[in-house]
């Protein structure tokens, strides 16, 4: 007998890009029953990415929900024009940026029985609505949704989503992961001669030392050891040279993702952090109080922050519940770590990361993201 199921959802971008969050409800088809709620804050994404992560997400719960998904069948309803024309393949796909999202949610589609995508004014999709305006709330606040219930929450308190650490999937109450997560290595790549002084180095392409390559060619022999699914590197080449090192060992091809670049530095770079106290006093006192602002001629963290999660984000939808090793530099890599951790902006300048170091973050579908490792050296030894 085939089951049959609604997904209403939403998702949405405050600045677009801006704090970005979607919302999804699976529905009983013949009682309209709640069977589910998912929600996420997302950070920083365009409207279009928080549209589909919503479709996925939705999809995703509804196959969740089905002892037997190729038994069922379900009516996807959205108020986005883009996605349900994309989906429904009446449109094509031109943004490189939706081609892995709309990827991932056809793959979704495809373990179900059927899936029917419609369009519906906004007004008919207000249980998702609200729930992606909760999420993003919670993204503005630096912190993710989380589903309030009498199992936890006294009657009395604000109704306002809280900030919580991860992405929440609500079903018939407040749980635990459930889901395996996708996990990230985050390798920063080997010495290079500018690290070595101490120097910033942001979009130049500077190779590595002789200690640099020795590095990579260590981590190549850890990660064989341990194992990975994919590696993506920063296109610039001190990361790629050494994520070719270790795809060598491991016997995977290399994907480079410009998101992952390091931090233009503009006129501070090639200058130790003491040349640029001295010789822009002031820009530099601006710089480390506002991540908004930038160096000279160069990028702020905050507009750092935004590829870098949009690079993440393609990421989860690509290699959803796997092991992928990422090879960048020390600013995309705090940046991760900062989010994963809820962390405001200010916690870039309080943590160390050593040339070829490894952190970790295991990233769930329905949990908190979980940082497993920082500035680990220990393949180096």
């Amino acid at each position: 007998m085939t089951r049959r199921l609604i997904v209403e959802a939403d998702g949405g971008s405050r600045g677009n890009p801006g704090p970005a969050g979607y919302g999804a409800v699976v529905r009983d088809a013949p009682t309209g029953e709640v069977l589910a709620e998912v929600a996420e804050a997302i950070g920083r994404a365009t409207n279009n990415v928080a549209e589909y992560r919503g479709l996925i997400a939705g999809l995703g719960a509804a196959a969740e929900l089905s002892e037997a998904p190729e038994r069922t069948a379900v009516e996807a309803r959205m108020d986005s024009k883009l996605v349900v024309e994309q989906m429904s393949g009446r449109w094509k796909i031109k943004h490189p940026d939706m081609i892995p999202l709309a990827r991932e949610a056809r793959r979704l589609a495809s373990g179900l029985g059927s899936v029917k995508y419609s369009w519906v004014p906004r007004a008919q999709n207000s249980h998702a609505d609200r729930l992606a305006n909760e999420a993003m709330d919670a993204a503005a606040k630096g912190g993710t949704w989380r589903r309030r219930t009498s199992e936890v929450d006294e009657p009395d308190q604000d109704p306002e989503p809280v900030v919580q650490p991860g992405p929440a999937v609500a079903k018939q109450g407040w749980a635990a992961p459930t889901s395996a997560p996708t996990t990230t290595l985050l390798l920063r790549h080997g010495e290079t001669p500018l690290s070595a002084e101490r120097r910033f180095a942001g979009t130049g392409d500077f190779p590595l030392t002789d200690t640099g390559v020795a590095q990579a060619k260590a981590a190549a022999l850890a990660f064989a050891e341990r194992g990975v699914d994919a590696i993506v590197t920063s296109p610039l080449s001190r990361c790629r040279d050494t994520a070719v090192e270790i795809a060598a060992a491991a016997g995977l091809e290399v994907r480079v993702e410009e998101g992952f670049r390091e931090t233009d530095f503009g006129d501070w770079e090639g200058h130790t952090f003491a040349e640029v106290r001295e010789r822009w006093p002031a820009e530099m006192d601006a710089w480390l109080a506002d991540p908004s602002v930038a160096p000279p001629g160069g990028e702020s963290f905050t507009d750092t922050l935004r590829r870098v999660i949009i690079a993440r984000d393609k990421l989860m939808v690509r290699y959803r519940r796997e092991t992928v090793l990422v090879v960048s530099h020390v600013t995309p890599i705090k940046l991760l770590l900062r989010d994963a951790l809820l962390a405001p902006m200010g916690a870039l300048y309080r943590m160390h990361l050593d040339v070829a170091s490894l952190s970790a973050i295991d990233w769930y579908d329905d949990g908190p993201a979980v940082v497993r490792a920082l500035n680990d050296t220990r393949h180096l030894s």
